[in-house]
This record gives C-alpha cells, sequence and structure tokens, in this order.
C-alpha cells in the first residue's frame, strides 16, 4: 500500500509543506526512517533526528520551526503523536481487511457465519457456532461448538476458543490463546490422590477486550468466568476459574489470577503479579509488579511486596530492608557496649 502527502495531510486534517505526491510505503521510527517511510516528530528530545531522516513524509506539530534544512516532506498537523496513532490504526486495519473463506478451512454446516467475515486455512469451526459480520480468523484457529463471536473481533494464528465460549464485538484475540480451558478443580481423596472436577461452565468476553498471546482463561466450574468490556490482557496471563474483572482494567505480561477471585473496574496490574484464589479486589486499584496478594484490597489503593502492601509503606520499608545487615550489627555492637 502506498500513500501520498496529500492523501495523509487530508486523513489528518493537515497541511502539507513539501512535496504533495512524495508516497511511502511503510512506517517508521524517525532515528531509523529510509525512504518510502512516514515517521512524525513530538518529543523535543528526538528534534535533532529530523534534520538527519531519511523518511519521505514526518508528521509535525503546527508549531514546529526548522532551524536546519529539511529532506523530509512535513504533514502538520495540531498534535502529531495522536495523529501518528490514527494513522497506525489505520494501517493495522488495512492490513487485516480479509475476507473469504479458505479452501482448507473446516467448518460445521450448522454454523452460521455473518457478512464480510474471513476464515483463514487450515481453521476449523465446530457445530453450531455463531461469527458475526467482518470477524477474521486466521489460519489454523481452532473454534468449538456453541461458540459465539461478535461482531468486528479479530482472532489471530493458532488461537483456540473452546466450547460454549462466548467473545463479544470487536475483541482482539492473539496467537496461541486458549479461551475456555478446563479449570484447575481437583477434590483431595482419602489415600492422597485427586478427582478431577468436572468443570461445566463458560467463559464471557465483553466487548473491546484484547487477550495477548499465549494467555489462557479457564473456563467455570459452574457459571461463568467473566472478563469485563474493554479490559486488555498481556501475553501470558492466567485467568483461573470463575474469575471476575471488570471493565476497563489492563493486566502485564506473566500475571496469575487463581480461581474466584474478583478484581474490580479500571485497576492496573503489574508484571508477575499473582493473585490467591477467592479474594476481592476493589475498583481503581494499581498492583505493582512482582507483587503477591493474599488478601482483599479496597478501591483506589497502591500496593506492592508479597504479601502486598501499602506502595507508600512499602517505599519506605523497603530502606530499612535493604540496610537491615548494617542496622542489626548496630544493635549488636550496642548490646555489646552496654553488657547487655
Amino acid at each position: 500500500m502506498k500513500f501520498t502527502a496529500q492523501q495523509i495531510a487530508t486523513q489528518l486534517e493537515g497541511t502539507v509543506e513539501g512535496d504533495p505526491n512524495v508516497e511511502i510505503f511503510q512506517l517508521s521510527k524517525i532515528e531509523e526512517a529510509q525512504k518510502g517511510s512516514l515517521t512524525f516528530l513530538s518529543n523535543p528530545k528526538y528534534t535533532p533526528f529530523i534534520y538527519k531522516t531519511q523518511a519521505s513524509i514526518t508528521i509535525v506539530n503546527q508549531d514546529f520551526i526548522a532551524e536546519e534544512d529539511l529532506s523530509t516532506t512535513l504533514v502538520r498537523v495540531n498534535n502529531a503523536y495522536d495523529s501518528f496513532t490514527v494513522l497506525l490504526d489505520y494501517y493495522h486495519k488495512a492490513k487485516t481487511t480479509k475476507s473469504g473463506i479458505a479452501k482448507s478451512a473446516v467448518i460445521d454446516p450448522s454454523v452460521k457465519i455473518g457478512k464480510n467475515c474471513f476464515v483463514g486455512d487450515m481453521s476449523c469451526i465446530q457445530e453450531d457456532a455463531e461469527i458475526g459480520d467482518n470477524v477474521k480468523i486466521y489460519p489454523q484457529v481452532y473454534i468449538g461448538s456453541n461458540v459465539t463471536i461478535g461482531e468486528g473481533t479479530i482472532v489471530f494464528p493458532g488461537a483456540k476458543i473452546l466450547e460454549d465460549s462466548i467473545v463479544g464485538q470487536n475483541c482482539v484475540i492473539h496467537s496461541g490463546t486458549v479461551i475456555g480451558s478446563d479449570g484447575f478443580g481437583f477434590a483431595p481423596q482419602k489415600n492422597g490422590s485427586y478427582k478431577k472436577i468436572p468443570q461445566t461452565g463458560i467463559v464471557v468476553l465483553g466487548d473491546r477486550v484484547e487477550v495477548g498471546s499465549n494467555s489462557t482463561i479457564d473456563r467455570a466450574t459452574l457459571g461463568v468466568t467473566s472478563i469485563g468490556n474493554g479490559v486488555k490482557l498481556d501475553n501470558q496471563i492466567q485467568i483461573a476459574h470463575n474469575v471476575e474483572i471488570g471493565e476497563n482494567t489492563v493486566i502485564a505480561a506473566q500475571t496469575g489470577i487463581a480461581g474466584s477471585s474478583k478484581i474490580g473496574k479500571n485497576c492496573v496490574i503489574g508484571g508477575q503479579v499473582g493473585v490467591v484464589g477467592h479474594i476481592n479486589i476493589g475498583d481503581n486499584v494499581k498492583i505493582q509488579g512482582q507483587s503477591g496478594v493474599i488478601s482483599s484490597i479496597k478501591d483506589n489503593s497502591v500496593i506492592q511486596g508479597t504479601p502486598a502492601f501499602s506502595y507508600n509503606d512499602y517505599n519506605k520499608s523497603y530502606v530499612y530492608f535493604k540496610n537491615l545487615p548494617n542496622i542489626v550489627k548496630e544493635i549488636n555492637r550496642i548490646v555489646k557496649k552496654l553488657d547487655l
């Protein structure tokens, strides 16, 4: 795909300074851009690069003043960062605009598929599944029986959405993700063995949910494992059975949420956080990376550590943690001096 400076300026409601017909076919960072690239400048720290960049087109703020000669064509806009983000979204949608059903796809006759959908090579869709309009299912995806996928959702290669799962509209499911696998339920027996507890519930994803690569969301033992509207999950996250996550919460990579825990709305959870089962985390909570949460947390809390507690208290305590050997040494010196 190629675009001219004038086409980009029209899309962004900006103005061209330079050659309006110059073309680009890729997006690049300003310090690495070559001919045929589009880049942007918003952070003043990167201003020196605009005089060296080989980018064919650079998006800049309206108030940018060049202090040296430029070889790049400028597109002036109100906010260069926001405008480049708009173009990234447009570029991504253009790349993922596909339709049609591959000959090698295996689709049960009972499946309902909406308009303008794409199903890639060697994907499998089982009986009674319902696929909404404009859904894109990439190669080697497995969609189980009775699965519902809402309009505009994208499922990338190798993802698996198992039976009875419900995925909302405009979601993104990345490669290797498994939605609806059995929860980790086993009953201890008198002889020391474990008996598997059937996992008969489902997973429900709201609208605009994004699930990163190789993450897993387990079906409920009974009822629903629920992921609210607008939730964003990073790569390699484990969501156990019957977990509930409130809308617009974001969770970073390698975090694990144990069964039946409830996480509120608008929370921010760092990487490698562990949350035990059967606790409640309130709304607007922030949990720092590598924390271990073992008890319920009130709304608007900011916590850190294992076991996690107040972020401010943790920082104060850390001053003493790291100096503990010297503190003990000094206490022993005082005790010896006092002959206690």
